[in-house]
């Protein structure tokens, strides 16, 4: 056997034999299977993939009754579900080996009413209909139940109502109740009000099932994105334990540090070696652009697992959780506000509003929690208040990236933008060549008729600068007033004023009497000042942006 082969050697003594065991291992290169996309229990745990031990929080589920879990999408929901399922089917050889296999034995056999929402889309009325009764109808068949003598006015909530009764009829045991993605059809028609409202109606009505047949379930579990405090659907349920921000079960989705280094290190040390470089430095890539989700005052750092797993299964660092889905009611709800996107982050706000507001809030900071792209970095118990800000670079750019298109998108202009020639234009300075390039990106430019034209153009503007990498501000104060955009280099300071209907020479002057460069003169930077004008009528800066190259004492 070669040196190079033996990974580490472990000398144990065993006192009442007197022996000394001697145990080698093999630094056999295996391959690691990773569950990307798969959010079955059973298939992860027989197919001999990679499976972070969360069996531990099963088992304090199992000590309680009703419960209501919110995490972004892609966090690991689905495959909770589907562990506790497994749990309560009593398949207990699935769970040889991991915690829960030594906490308890309890491994009843329950009947299980699993719904997931996930699947339907959601696009008319009637779709929420057919989705329910697609499930009861799989359940009435496993239950021998007859639909014979069904009145007209036989509900799907009373319908499952009559599953739930002859589950537990049927079986002896107590009924199990998992929902997967309870919010779906309320996010899919998030700009349709009147389906939005049809949907709320038929949900709280079929959710009111968990309170009205207490005797018949076991454990009721629904996990979504929005919270469930100021949704009706929930109003009757005064039954149900919100968890998303209890610090026992922050860790309940996700991979911990703690995680990583158990589960991934053979992992880390294969991209590593992709990468070309060490491991250490791949650990911090990792943290960087995976890490810094926190679900509660006293969470842990937690990474993004789908991000995580398809980092060490492709074997570079990409922006997999962020290209992953396109939630296009944010994009609604920042632009009919008029928000400004460089004052979101970091933001407070108050403990109540973070932990109560649901996903139709007018408000978008507990939404963007909520769905992912901010996350909590401290709390104030005195005054009761979180800060919340981007929880990584993939986030944070990912999110800039995703809304570039509905800010900038034109319709005119139907050649692709070069990125690589404006990022070297603005790094030379040359403002005439990047504000051409500019003005032809944004012809046309849409916005929201409940925004601000000006308003518009500065987010769109902000977010260019920033998807580029430099450092930009908008809104910047000043002793003299606010500047709309302030974009720094390591060479030059890009001082840029709007105006909407006007002239770019009214611009200019503001700039010129606010004197909005002194801040500025000691930089040792050259200063650029430019005025701009964004005709509402042709979408376009209309005249010409006036450009300075001033030489200021």
């Amino acid at each position: 056997m070669a040196i190079s082969d033996i990974f580490f050697i472990i000398l144990k003594f065993a006192e009442s034999e007197k022996k000394c065991y001697i145990c080698v291992m093999i630094n056999e290169k295996k391959e690691i299977k990773y569950p990307i996309g798969i959010q079955s229990f059973s298939e992860i745990r027989e197919g001999g993939y990679l499976y972070v031990d969360k069996t531990a929080f099963i088992h304090k589920l199992a000590q309680g009754k009703y419960y209501f879990l919110s995490r972004p999408r892609r966090f690991g929901k689905s495959l909770l579900l589907s562990t506790l399922e497994a749990y309560y089917q009593g398949r207990r050889d699935l769970f040889k080996g991991l915690a829960i296999d030594s906490l308890t034995e309890e491994w009843e056999v329950h009947p299980i009413l699993h719904l997931d929402l996930n699947n339907g889309t959601y696009t008319k009325p009637g779709d929420l209909d057919v989705l329910l009764d697609y499930h009861l109808k799989e359940w009435e068949k496993k239950y021998d139940i007859s639909r014979e003598d069904d009145s007209p006015g036989m509900t799907v909530s009373l319908r499952f109502s009559r599953v739930i009764k002859s589950a537990f009829e049927k079986s002896g045991k107590k009924v199990v109740i998992l929902v997967d993605e309870y919010d779906k059809p309320l996010l899919n028609a998030f700009s349709d009000p009147e389906r939005a409202d049809l949907y709320r109606i038929q949900l709280k009505a079929f959710y009111s099932n968990l309170k009205t047949m207490d005797a018949y379930i076991k454990i009721g579990i629904l996990t979504g994105v929005a919270r469930f405090s100021k949704v009706s659907i929930f109003s009757d349920l005064n039954n149900l334990r919100d968890i998303s921000y209890e610090d026992q079960f922050s860790a309940i989705c996700g991979v911990t540090s703690d995680e990583l280094k158990i589960y991934f290190k053979d992992s880390i040390e294969i991209l590593a070696e992709k990468l070309n470089i060490s491991s250490e430095e791949t650990k911090e890539k990792l943290q960087l652009n995976y890490d810094g989700y926190h679900f509660s005052a006293e969470s842990p750092d937690i990474y993004n697992p789908f991000s995580l797993l398809n980092a060490f299964a492709k074997g570079s660092i990409g922006t997999y959780w962020s290209e992953s889905a396109t939630p296009e009611f944010l994009v609604t709800l920042l632009q009919n506000e008029d928000w400004n996107l460089s004052e979101l982050v970091p933001c407070q706000i108050d403990n109540s509003e973070l932990e109560t507001s649901g996903i139709m809030s007018e408000n978008p900071i507990p939404v963007l929690y909520q769905t992912g792209y901010f996350t909590i970095k401290n709390y104030d118990p005195l005054f009761q208040l979180y800060t919340l800000d981007y929880p990584n670079e993939e986030v944070k750019r990912g999110f800039w990236k995703f809304l570039i298109p509905y800010y900038l998108y034109s319709k005119r202009n139907k050649s692709p933008f070069n990125i690589r020639l404006f990022i070297d234009e603005v790094q030379k300075g040359d403002a005439e060549s990047f504000m051409t390039r500019m003005e032809t990106l944004i012809a046309g430019v849409p916005y929201s008729e409940k925004g601000s034209a000006e308003s518009h153009f500065q987010n769109a503007v902000y977010l260019l600068f920033n998807l580029m990498g430099f450092y930009c501000r908008m809104e910047e104060r000043t002793s003299n007033g606010r500047i709309d955009i302030t974009v720094e280099t390591d060479r030059y300071v890009f001082i840029i004023e709007f105006k909407v209907d006007s002239s770019s020479q009214a611009a200019m002057d503001q700039i010129e009497e606010k004197k909005y460069w002194l801040p500025y003169q000691l930089s040792g930077k050259q200063i650029i000042l430019i005025g701009a004008n964004f005709d509402t009528k042709s979408r376009r800066l209309s005249p010409a942006p006036l450009i300075k190259y001033p030489e200021i004492s």
